[in-house]
């Protein structure tokens, strides 16, 4: 079995064309047994260095990443009960692994020689920082603990790496298991062509007549906002605002609320073991932010600035549905109400501007952006078979060499899990045989798919969405940094690595940009100068409203962090009413559980650091105002950015990346003035 598996012969990129279920979890013990023999042949050295040391112990866990990631991807993107059965098998030998690595007592001392030795002196910026974070990151793991403190310590691991699977599981079969044939057009008027023509697809390939809705994203978000059925907007929102809970159409289903009790109880006793006061305070050893008080100061004064114009824009909503005969708007209204207001006001819908966004010029266009900026090429190579038709590989060049690759996965299907993301396929990194090898990204979206041999039309909203992810991609792939612990993503801080891709969503708003990535589906025209116009004059509407949102989700999660000592549901509920009574102006149903498939906390790496996206935005926002001053496509602004930050990856400090990029600290001036909010 060993010796045919190909996931133990990844040399290239990975043969997703002959990975089964089976080959899995004998893969992953083989490579799990090399990684512990490499410990305990790195530890025998006479002549310890990093040579004898860091770059066998990376040889190893470069195979075993190389391994998992295209086994987790599929899992992600392919999912089947099958590879769901044998993934949740592997996660606790992963996690028991990483707990095992991580508080090795000899490992440990053997980086703190490295560290004081007299060799270190000859390291690199990168080697240096790879050798701090390693030695904080073995504290943190309990390497100082006494040993049943330690047996604890990964105990509470594994277990929440099971928890945090499970939750991811029950979210995705809540949202698969709903749906909703109509046979009625009537009932679907206000609704868009696009978006009956993907529903009728959807229902033609379950051998069904009429239309099928379904809680996924591009399904979901036209009927909220634009059917005027009230009663269909009702039943889909209760349907989607209770996904994974004890409420609504599948009440008890799947339901995460004994799951977020466990999670929250394991990590507030895994940050007591290593004596910080709370959850959010061991988060945030990790992160630019030098405390829990600076985080929670941040978010509120962010609150304090943007509340007035965020009650004042939920007060013009309601004034103007009673216009329309609505006099008390529930949850399910906002978002009609909202779009009818902004056609009313601006003229302009995201449906009116999906023929301006077909998404192969978008594609060609984000990579002519990226070129400009970045002094790169990208092409599809068509020979790298993949695991879906829809998904297609690309070769990032520069000058006609390489720089890394990365595979695009746009449109959502059955068994692919919501949202959008970036994950890394493969590292950039110096091999023991002193060759450089190059970083592969996975970028995945969710859009509507083709439908009747026309290409996908995407919204404006989904453009940002594609342009954020692929900043994310440029970070991982542009590194030039060769020690894999701190190139690209890796080891920066968490409340800044959405900088790049926050940072690339402004090219989506600028004339030049959109010149460049827009042509219409019939003409190839570029976006007119009037809807242009529009296009902005409506950009900030109700920003206040949508950063109070952001608002509410961080510091609820941030304070769950914080102060639960003994979560239940009924406090963690609390907790959420109370923050929703300090920051939201929009009223929230009481069936609501939105909590309850809140994956970036609770299946996700963003836990007390789900304010990371409003911290970065200001460090985004101020870097893209130097190319608003010096010019939006200065190659030499471009060429700065990509040196001091994208190139740099976590090889220093950000902040110090940030200062040397913009010759300053970052200010909060340029967020509320991207975002329209006068305070």
């Amino acid at each position: 079995m060993t010796t045919s598996n190909p996931l133990l012969h990844i040399t290239d990129l990975p043969p997703f064309e002959q990975i089964t279920p089976d080959q899995v979890e004998p893969a992953l013990d083989q490579l799990l047994s090399n990684n512990r023999e490499a410990v305990a042949a790195a530890l025998k050295t006479p002549r310890p260095s990093w040579q004898t040391i860091i770059t066998p112990l990376d040889e190893a866990g470069d195979q075993l990443s190389r391994s998992w990631s295209p086994v987790s991807h599929l899992n992600s993107v392919r999912n089947n009960p099958e590879l769901r059965e044998v993934y949740e098998k592997c996660l606790p030998k992963l996690s028991e692994f990483s707990t095992w690595f991580s508080q090795h007592p000899g490992l440990f001392q053997a980086y703190k020689n490295l560290a004081e030795s007299s060799e270190s002196a000859t390291y690199s910026t990168a080697q240096k920082k790879m050798l701090e974070n390693t030695l904080r990151d073995f504290r943190l793991s309990g390497v100082d603990l006494p040993k049943t403190d330690k047996q604890r310590f990964a105990q509470i691991q594994q277990r929440l790496s099971e928890l945090s699977n499970r939750f991811s599981n029950n979210v995705l079969d809540a949202t698969q298991s709903w749906n909703k044939l109509i046979t009625d057009e009537t009932e679907l008027q206000g609704l868009p062509q696009s978006a009956l023509d993907s529903a009728q697809a959807a229902a033609k390939a379950g051998d069904q007549d009429g239309w099928l809705f379904t809680l996924d994203f591009p399904s979901f978000q036209p009927v909220i906002t634009y059917a005027d059925n009230r009663a269909l907007r009702q039943e889909v929102y209760t349907a989607f605002v209770t996904r994974a809970s004890d409420q609504g159409p599948n009440a008890g289903h799947w339901d995460n609320a004994t799951l977020m009790e466990e999670i929250l109880a394991l990590r507030e006793e895994k940050a007591a073991l290593l004596g910080f006061a709370s959850y959010a305070h061991y988060s945030v050893e990790r992160k630019m932010a030098r405390s829990p008080e600076e985080v929670i100061q941040f978010l509120e004064d962010l609150a304090q600035r943007a509340h007035p114009q965020a009650l004042q824009e939920y007060t013009e909503l309601q004034a103007y549905a009673a216009e329309q005969g609505v006099d008390h708007l529930q949850p399910w209204d906002v978002g009609y109400y909202s779009e009818k207001l902004r056609q009313a006001r601006y003229s302009i819908s995201q449906e009116e501007l999906r023929p301006w966004f077909p998404a192969p010029r978008v594609i060609e266009g984000l990579f002519k952006v990226a070129g400009k900026l970045f002094d790169i090429e990208i092409k599809v190579d068509p020979q790298v078979r993949t695991w879906h038709a829809d998904a297609q590989y690309y070769q990032v060049l520069r000058q006609g060499q390489p720089l890394a690759g990365f595979y695009l996965d746009l449109y959502a299907r059955e068994g692919k899990r919501g949202g959008a993301w970036m994950a890394d396929c493969r590292n950039r990194r110096r091999t023991a045989e002193d060759q450089i090898q190059l970083p592969v990204a996975f970028l995945t979206c969710n859009f509507t798919a083709p439908v009747n041999n026309q290409p996908s039309l995407l919204t404006h909203n989904e453009v940002t969405t594609l342009f954020h992810e692929f900043g994310h991609g440029l970070h991982h792939m542009l590194t030039q940094i060769d020690v894999s612990d701190v190139a690209g993503i890796n080891g920066v801080a968490w409340d800044a690595v959405e900088l790049p891709s926050q940072f690339m969503e402004n090219f989506c708003w600028e004339r030049e940009g959109l010149d460049i990535i827009t042509g219409h589906i019939t003409t190839g025209e570029p976006l007119p100068q009037a809807l242009f116009e529009k296009m902005l004059a409506a950009r900030n509407f109700q920003s206040a409203m949508q950063l109070m949102r952001q608002l509410e989700f961080s510091l609820f999660d941030f304070r769950l962090h914080l102060e639960l000592k003994k979560p239940d549901v009924i406090n963690i509920q609390t907790l959420l009413d109370e923050v929703r009574q300090q920051v939201s102006v929009v009223p929230t149903a009481d069936f609501n559980r939105f909590q309850n498939s809140f994956s970036h906390i609770f299946a996700g790496g963003y836990a007390a650091g789900y304010y990371s996206y409003k911290w970065a935005e200001v460090l985004s926002a101020d870097a893209f105002s130097a190319f608003e001053e010096e010019g939006i496509f200065n190659p030499e602004t471009g060429q700065r950015f990509c040196r001091e930050i994208l190139e740099k990856g976590g090889s220093q400090d950000a902040m110090e990346l940030f200062i040397n990029f913009r010759g300053r600290e970052p200010k909060v001036d340029a967020l509320l003035r991207h975002s329209g909010i006068a305070g």
